[in-house]
């Protein structure tokens, strides 16, 4: 049975606490304490990563940190809800933060607050929003932020070999952190060719089908909710990454091609994900499907 991966938020932030600490808030007096449970009576969520720290100005309080693949509308009221629950549970002050990684598809407004009113009462919430791709890639090497390596290719100046190679050498030099490379291969998938990430490390889509981030893109195939039971979203959502990944890999495909890959099993999904980046040209697709159909 393969391994389960772990290279999710907490996974990571907990690589070294005490450094991301002092990036998200840019306070270097701030003390770790803890990684504390993020589970709440009502809720549990995945993207949510508590830490108890220290400062000699605020004294103890907890450092809430919201990971996101893509913004999402809701987030404003849920970091209002998330921030009040983590703050009754552990009697603390609670600082907020929203770490967004990939950018909009469109122009969108991010903002750093939640408000409402309502006959003259009014609620607000403010949070700090960190967007990865405004982040400079530098910052990464410079304040040895071992937590934010993987998504070196989608920060700011990052999607260049010269950077991508840099970062690989730091994650294959560490054993603790070597298992984070498919990782990295599946952030530099989406501004390098696939071709060349292949070229310069491992590709293991066992791993990457383990990961948050890979399941939180196959969730687009869901978004219809009651119209489409489990399985079919999950083949549908799989059936989108890898089609993306084709399109990366051989050029744009044949609207017939892209029917084809969507008709496919899970299992099948699953066996052309293994050799896809073997692929050097279209007909490689299409002897692949020819064989399936044969």
């Amino acid at each position: 049975m393969a391994k389960k991966a772990d290279i999710g938020g907490k996974r990571l932030i907990s690589l070294s606490p005490e450094s991301w600490a002092h990036w998200i808030t840019g306070d270097t007096s701030i003390q770790f304490q803890e990684i504390l449970n993020s589970e709440l009576q009502w809720i549990e969520r995945e993207s949510d990563i508590l830490l108890k720290v220290s400062s000699p100005e605020w004294g103890d309080f907890i450092l809430l940190n919201e990971l996101q693949l893509r913004y999402d509308a809701r987030m404003p009221r849920r970091m209002r809800a998330y921030s009040a629950l983590v703050e009754e549970k552990y009697g603390l002050p609670v600082y907020p933060v929203l770490i967004n990684i990939l950018s909009p598809r469109e122009t969108v407004k991010i903002p750093h607050r939640y408000e409402t009113e309502i006959m003259g009462l009014t609620a607000h919430q403010d949070y700090r929003v960190i967007n990865l791709w405004e982040i400079e890639a530098e910052v990464v090497f410079q304040q040895n932020l071992s937590s934010l390596l993987p998504f070196m290719p989608i920060l700011k100046g990052g999607n260049s070999e010269r950077n991508l190679r840099q970062a690989l050498l730091s994650l294959r030099t560490d054993p603790v952190l070597t298992d984070l490379e498919p990782l990295l291969s599946f952030f530099a998938s989406f501004v390098l060719d696939i071709p060349l990430v292949q070229q310069i490390m491992r590709w293991d889509m066992t791993v990457l089908r383990e990961s948050p981030w890979y399941n939180e893109i196959l969730k687009e195939g869901l978004e219809r909710g009651n119209e489409l039971d489990l399985q079919q979203g999950r083949q549908e959502g799989e059936a989108n990454v890898l089609i993306c990944l084709l399109k990366r890999q051989l050029g744009e495909l044949t609207a017939s091609q892209e029917q084809r890959v969507k008709r496919l099993s899970i299992a099948r999904l699953e066996d052309l994900g293994e050799v896809l980046l073997d692929f050097t040209a279209p007909a490689d697709l299409e002897q692949f499907l020819a064989d399936l159909e044969g």
